[in-house]
């Protein structure tokens, strides 16, 4: 025997066993990592029975939030922290509140017209004029008339005229009558020549055309022209003296305004429809509006034989830009309520014919 194989033999002797526990161990591994995987194919196949306290809890306290989420591929979806926790919370303060306000509900109809009790127009807005409402008509009473039935004054409001203002061009005038708590009764509309308007100034002839709310003609005023018309010392004269006819309705005369003579003072008789006199009115000697004189100029009207006063018509003073600049006067007229409807509609008629005789300005004032 030889020295290779008496080594061979004690190398056995000693390594031998160790490499046949070696062999073993391997071998008993591979069988319990086959055993476990053929545990783990047939748990997938068979169902998992649920834990009857894990039930419970589910029942009473609800489902975790997070479980039962599926697992995107290639990890959890942008936003989101591990499986089971759910999302994560909501960074800064959220979206900005929607800007404005959403349109508003249908269905609540127009707001209502007019203001409320004590409360006036916004301002730099003008104030809505309201008309009074046309009485029932009265036996014996002219149409129309019967809105000067209940009236003890009257408020007469001529228009300021832009076109007149800026150009100079003189305009038909235009009136609005208003009772005293300014309800507006009338409105009095002039009709003229427009070279007479422009030639002649005050001395022109014209008519006065009053109508209702409804745009009704009530009442006419009528002034023919007269070339040489308004001295008071040549009033006398018929041909000379200033006259108007007030119409009420149109084409029945109801009264008369003429001028008569006088040495300085304006003077005038209010008559009946068969000319005859019933009062006089007697304006102040010096008609002169202005800064240094801004009192009323006032026309007063007596009984036919002067021994009472009846009434007045009064120019008021209406501003200095106002009076300086433009022709748009304002009259007031007071008389007794139970005074003739007639007779009322006679003295409205005066007030124009005291506006053109000695009220119409500028350039018309050359005319006179």
């Amino acid at each position: 025997m030889n020295n290779f194989s008496i080594n061979q033999m004690t190398w056995n002797r000693r390594y031998g066993d160790e490499d046949d526990q070696r062999g073993f161990d391997r071998s008993l591994r591979q069988r319990v990592l086959q055993r476990s995987m053929e545990n783990i194919n047939m748990s997938d196949q068979k169902p998992a029975t649920a834990d009857p306290n894990q039930v419970n809890m589910q029942m009473q306290y609800g489902q975790p939030q997070g479980y039962g989420m599926q697992q995107m591929p290639g990890g959890p979806p942008p936003g989101y922290a591990q499986p089971g926790y759910g999302a994560p919370p909501q960074q800064g303060y959220g979206a900005p509140p929607q800007q404005g306000y959403g349109p508003p509900q249908q269905g609540y109809g127009a707001p209502p017209q007019g203001y409320a009790p004590g409360f006036g127009p916004p301002p730099g807005m003008p104030p809505q004029q309201q008309w009074a409402a046309r009485p029932d008509a009265i036996p014996g009473c002219p149409p129309g008339l019967e809105y000067l039935t209940t009236l003890d004054q009257m408020l007469v409001k001529q228009q300021i005229e832009l076109m007149e203002l800026i150009t100079g061009w003189e305009t038909s005038n235009r009136y609005k009558v208003l009772n005293s708590m300014g309800q507006q009764i009338y409105f009095a509309a002039e009709e003229s020549d427009m070279c007479m308007r422009q030639c002649c100034g005050p001395q022109r002839g014209f008519t006065i055309h009053i109508t209702d709310n409804l745009g009704q003609e009530l009442i006419q005023v009528k002034r023919e022209f007269k070339c040489c018309a308004g001295c008071c010392w040549c009033a006398s004269s018929d041909s000379i003296a200033h006259e108007i006819s007030i119409e009420a309705p149109p084409g029945q005369v109801v009264g008369y305004v003429r001028q008569e003579q006088s040495c300085w003072e304006p003077n005038y008789t209010i008559r009946d429809a068969n000319h005859q006199p019933i009062l006089r009115m007697k304006g102040p000697c010096c008609i002169i509006q202005g800064p240094c004189c801004p009192q009323d100029q006032e026309f007063i009207i007596s009984s036919e034989d002067e021994a009472h006063e009846v009434g007045k018509i009064s120019k008021q003073w209406t501003g200095l830009l106002r009076e300086a600049f433009t022709d748009a006067d304002n009259f007031g007229v007071s008389f007794p309520k139970d005074l003739d409807v007639k007779v009322k509609a006679t003295l409205l008629g005066a007030v124009f014919l005291i506006d053109f005789m000695f009220f119409e300005q500028q350039q018309n004032n050359n005319n006179r």
